[in-house]
């Protein structure tokens, strides 16, 4: 595993460098992890949702394919940036389904229950980005942290990694964020 990692970042470095051949070399280094992140963006969704986590992978790497001169700093960028790009198109997927700010039938989402995966309730991915798009306004290391740890499914350590901060910092800034996030999603319906 450490070996892969390595190999992720070493790939990375060579693609900052300019070398396109190591993009197909670095595809299958990184799928199985990219499936995961995009299963865990969807999990959350409606039943019968028309994006499937093999498209999702798909489209979001067509979208890094397609963005000049990424400066890497290594696999937890690469995947931050993907969990990134995922959030984005599941965002544009839902306000293409529903033009409207908040259609019929949405409701309040409980910070808990977004973050505790349930058939019963689903998040309203839309609500969620524009609370993470104010929140991001306020602090945006604490909008990045859950657009990481909840989209990205990275863990602590990965999540401060990506961010260059501690491992304390990133635990103190995910309860405030989740906090700020209940009440933002709970009292703005």
């Amino acid at each position: 595993m450490e070996n892969m990692q390595g190999e992720v970042t070493q790939l990375l470095l060579e693609l900052k460098d300019g070398n396109r051949e190591a993009a197909n070399r670095l595809i299958p280094l990184v799928y199985k992890e990219l499936r995961r992140i995009a299963s865990r963006c969807l999990r959350n969704e409606r039943k019968g949702h028309s994006l499937q986590p093999t498209a999702l992978v798909h489209e979001a790497y067509l979208r890094l394919a397609q963005i000049e001169k990424i400066d890497w700093q290594g696999r937890s960028h690469f995947f931050a940036l993907s969990a990134t790009l995922m959030r984005r198109i599941l965002v544009d997927h839902a306000r293409a389904r529903d033009n409207k700010k908040r259609g019929p039938g949405w409701d309040a989402v409980s910070l808990d229950d977004a973050f505790l995966p349930s058939p019963q309730r689903p998040i309203e991915i839309v609500a969620l980005d524009e609370a993470l798009d104010r929140l991001a306004e306020l602090d945006e290391r604490q909008s990045k942290i859950v657009e990481l740890r909840f989209f990205g499914g990275l863990n602590e350590e990965e999540t401060g990694s990506a961010l260059g901060i501690s491992t304390r910092t990133v635990k103190r800034d995910w309860r405030l964020a989740k906090a700020w996030l209940y009440q933002e999603l709970n009292c703005h319906p």
